[in-house]
């Protein structure tokens, strides 16, 4: 019988000891004994399924966290990594040499721009930056050398949404590889290969762990790539998860769902009541009709997701005098907490980009990031409104 997606983030991938115990167990070792020197060289020459060398080349715990989110996301297997950006980095470098050609969508995490503008073009990779709404500038960008395409299904922290099916079908036509970030989209809402994703890369930092405690990344394709091209480089470079990090995600991956479903709706519950308020200049949701690409995210997606911007007006001393305001929401970088952060990214996580670049992607000085948690939606509601009512009256 095939088993349903809360069932598998319970159950999927389960290995256990001869001890049958109930939780996952953490395998906290760096290295495995055989039983003979033939067996030794055996296992080295290749490794079967379940068979393990060390910790860096894989482990019974991150295997179970493996198989767990590749179930989640519909893929044949994945790879476990230390962050997100090692996942970001894994699955960009581990496919490209000198002369490859890369397009990207502009608006990314700065962190994903740092690696596509100083990381691989270091190493002779020729990078394209498009507007990623833009399906003319995906035409004009391809070419028949281009060996993958990079971006955000949902971008940070603008909400922009990239239409993964229409570029993967651009893509496709050149031969080049789909590669998505899908961090904001998070992986109950995701349907990113089936709407045509090669790969698809997860900060399992974010929603997976979902509870602020450990770093952790993902990449997720075919069995084929992940162990023939992206596990090589991984396992050389030394940027695989540890036992305990996939420990953890795997208890987050049990609660995944019920907590996104509870963050949506907190998300929704914000985005309403907060839109018309005068202290703002709009509220960005995919939820609302009033999102541009609002019809894109409920095909895309179905649903708003947990993220949401507040663009006040005022800019930044106005920014400043609501954060400082909050009393329940948390000032942090983070996000898919169970907690509800909030984030001011032109001092924060994009302010290493000029000012004409931050303009260029419509991160203003007013614009805040807000992640939201699950805790009861009035209350969020009623700090938020209580916090943009001090901005105003400071303005006055």
């Amino acid at each position: 019988m095939e088993r349903k997606r809360r069932t598998n983030l319970v159950h999927g991938g389960t290995r256990r000891s001869q001890w049958g115990e109930v939780s996952e167990a953490i395998y906290l070792t760096q290295g495995f004994v055989y039983d003979s020197a033939e067996a030794a060289e055996a296992r080295f020459l290749k490794a079967e399924p379940g068979e393990f060398i060390y910790a860096r080349y894989g482990n019974p715990t991150v295997a179970m966290f493996e198989e767990r989110m590749a179930m989640l996301e519909g893929a044949e297997d994945g790879f476990a990594c230390a962050s997100g950006m090692a996942a970001v980095n894994g699955a960009l470098t581990s496919m490209l040499r000198a002369g490859d050609h890369v397009v990207s969508a502009r608006a990314l995490f700065g962190s994903c721009l740092y690696v596509l503008e100083e990381v691989l073009t270091r190493y002779g990779v020729e990078v394209t930056f498009v507007d990623g709404t833009d399906l003319d500038q995906w035409r004009a960008a391809l070419r028949p050398d281009t060996k993958a395409v990079f971006f955000e299904s949902m971008a940070n922290p603008t909400l922009e949404l990239v239409d993964i099916a229409a570029v993967a079908e651009l893509a496709h036509g050149v031969g080049a590889k789909v590669i998505v970030d899908n961090v904001f989209s998070t992986p109950v809402y995701s349907r990113a290969i089936a709407q045509g994703a090669d790969l698809v890369v997860y900060s399992t930092t974010k929603h997976v762990d979902g509870q602020g405690r450990c770093l952790g990344g993902v990449i997720l394709g075919p069995r084929e790539h992940i162990r023939g091209v992206v596990e090589p480089y991984m396992k050389h470079t030394g940027g695989s998860m540890s036992p305990f990090n996939a420990w953890v995600m795997l208890k987050g991956l049990e609660t995944l769902e019920l907590r996104v479903r509870a963050q949506t709706e907190g998300a929704e519950a914000i985005a309403t009541a907060l839109s018309g308020h005068p202290a703002l200049r709009r509220v960005i949701y995919p939820g609302l009709d009033s999102h541009p690409q609002h019809a894109l995210a409920m095909r895309q997606l179905g649903a708003g997701g947990t993220m949401l911007a507040l663009d006040l007006e005022g800019g930044k001393p106005a920014a400043f005098r609501f954060l400082n305001a909050l009393q329940i929401v948390l000032i942090s970088n983070n996000l898919g907490d169970a907690r509800s952060i909030i984030t001011h990214p032109a001092t924060t996580t994009h302010q290493r980009l000029s000012p004409e670049i931050r303009a260029q992607l419509g991160i203003g000085d007013g614009l805040v990031r807000l992640s939201v948690g699950i805790e009861d939606p009035e209350d969020l509601v009623a700090d938020l409104s209580a916090a943009l009512d001090v901005a105003l009256e400071a303005a006055a």
